[in-house]
């Protein structure tokens, strides 16, 4: 557990979700981070997205529930515990959505090495009303030792590399915490750059 003066960052359960699921209707977005779960194409994601958030609202409590998601949570440290914050990390194996992506799919680098114990951050999330403030580096320090205690020996982040990017669109973390925290670029494809935290056996 990680505490600040304001908020406490726990890992993600069960017990978490309806408070996950308020902060993302509070942000307004209608993934529920659900994406890399959903079988079907692009078009039919955004279909989803408009017209069925319901399902993608039940997938998150359900995968809460079940422990198919492994992610943090900030909540704030007042008695309410209201959830201000997600972050999502997982074996690089569960993310093949990202991974076969055009951007990504044909990069060496991210074929290499110990793929089993390969974890990456994939999914960001803070309240508005709480930005700026460093949540979003508290989310990132508790992942990486969420990632560290099942096993992991590097995490990858794939944030957005333009200077322009809002922070409604910067839903893979930051560049600059990445690089705060000791990431380093081992793709320099700008926008898409990717990072990568070694971490010791």
């Amino acid at each position: 557990m990680v505490h600040t003066n304001s908020w406490k960052v726990q890992q993600a359960g069960a017990e978490h979700a309806a408070r996950i699921v308020a902060l993302f209707e509070r942000a307004d977005v209608p993934c529920f981070c659900q994406y890399y779960q959903f079988d079907g194409d692009h078009r039919n994601w955004q279909d989803r997205c408009a017209n069925d958030q319901l399902a993608n609202r039940e997938g998150l409590v359900a995968d809460l529930s079940s422990g198919r998601i492994w992610g943090v949570t900030a909540l704030l440290d007042d008695g309410e515990e209201a959830a201000i914050g997600w972050a999502r990390v997982a074996p690089a194996g569960q993310l093949s959505k990202l991974y076969d992506n055009r951007l990504y799919r044909n990069l060496s680098v991210l074929r290499e090495g110990e793929r089993a114990r390969t974890f990456a951050m994939s999914c960001f999330l803070v309240d508005p009303r709480f930005r700026k403030l460093g949540v979003a580096r508290s989310l990132l320090q508790a992942a990486i030792t969420m990632a560290q205690q099942h096993g992991a020996l590097s995490v990858e982040a794939f944030p957005r590399g333009a200077n322009d990017v809002s922070d409604a669109e910067q839903w893979l973390g930051p560049r600059e915490l990445y690089e705060e925290l000791g990431f380093e670029r081992v793709v320099d494809f700008a926008p898409y750059p990717v990072y990568r935290l070694q971490l010791p056996r």
